[in-house]
């Protein structure tokens, strides 16, 4: 049997402009950091004449062409598998539609394991692109490639995503210390929505894609926040990324009126109003997690937890996409 694991994600910064119907324009910037909760994808060999493929359903199919869960498809034929007896199964520690770029991690997961099977190295960087590949231009989904990315590479990473499709990458220089306070400080709450994140990327893609100014002047000011963040980040500056967060976004919820709801903005005022110097929901909006920074983080934990939301604790993931059997 063959295991294959790929981290989930929290955007730190810039988020929204990984999207092709901005960089290719503007260029975009992204600050993201792998955390320890995955995606798993296994496979080994079967002896009946048909594929067996398990995720929230089961699947029987004797073709590729015949599997109607599209990113087992799509991966199949982009890796070249020329055979129907193996069986496959996905699981995760996080349920999808929570924010933390789940469909990425699967993907590259998922890329990783047939690969191996094949007995075919393929770098991070092929891998990542490859899973974006098949999520923009194959399935044509209007996501961006910072999961592919940062799942593939693991670590607290910057991306540049230039106009010419080019992925400049490049680790956060931050001291380990300040690496160990961002895991203490930064906690995580779900707010128990789970969401299509579809439906608002679509939207903010749609504007990109026809000038709509308000959108791309929002995109804009939200690279430059990625940067500011990026910088309080490698100075040590705690406290002001905090504050930018917060900045970062009251700025989200202008792309969309889907990006949060009356209960989300009560949480959240509830924990700035407890200890937490700023924060954000993760993600495309519409639910998941929010994301708070904190130096109080007993009385932060006690409030949300009486409020009833569930924290996961989590430490960052330092190696990416990685076959583990």
């Amino acid at each position: 049997m063959l295991i294959a694991r790929s981290p989930l994600r929290i955007s730190i910064g810039g988020g929204g402009t990984d999207l092709p119907s901005y960089y290719e324009k503007f260029g975009g910037f992204v600050l993201a950091g792998a955390i320890d909760k995955y995606v798993y994808l296994t496979l080994h060999e079967s002896f009946v004449d048909y594929m067996i493929i398990k995720y929230s359903q089961m699947e029987h199919a004797k073709q590729i062409d015949e599997i109607k869960h599209p990113i087992f498809r799509e991966a199949l034929k982009v890796a070249g598998i020329d055979t129907i007896k193996i069986e496959m199964a996905s699981m995760a520690d996080i349920p999808a539609g929570t924010g933390l770029g789940s469909s990425g991690s699967f993907t590259t997961a998922l890329l990783k394991v047939l690969y191996t099977y094949k007995k075919e190295m393929i770098p991070p960087r092929q891998l990542a692109e490859s899973a974006s590949d098949i999520e923009i231009n194959r399935l044509k989904q209007p996501v961006g490639k910072q999961d592919t990315y940062i799942s593939a590479c693991g670590g607290i990473t910057c991306f540049d995503f230039k106009e010419d499709g080019e992925v400049q990458i490049a680790p956060l220089r931050i001291s380990e210390e300040n690496i160990f306070n961002l895991e203490d400080n930064l906690i995580l709450f779900f707010t128990g929505y789970s969401r299509d994140a579809a439906d608002i990327l679509k939207e903010q893609d749609d504007s990109s894609k026809t000038g709509d100014q308000s959108m791309i002047d929002n995109l804009h000011y939200v690279k430059d926040l990625g940067l500011r963040i990026k910088e309080a980040l490698e100075t040590g500056a705690l406290q002001r990324f905090g504050l930018l967060m917060n900045e970062h976004w009251e700025h989200k919820k202008k792309r969309s009126k889907k990006m949060s709801n009356p209960q989300i903005d009560q949480w959240y005022e509830l924990g700035l109003r407890n200890g937490a110097v700023g924060g954000k929901l993760i993600g495309a909006g519409g639910g998941g997690f929010l994301m708070f920074y904190t130096e109080n983080k007993m009385r932060l934990r006690r409030t949300m937890l009486e409020a009833g939301l569930m924290e996961v604790r989590f430490k960052f993931d330092f190696e990416g996409t990685k076959q583990i059997v």
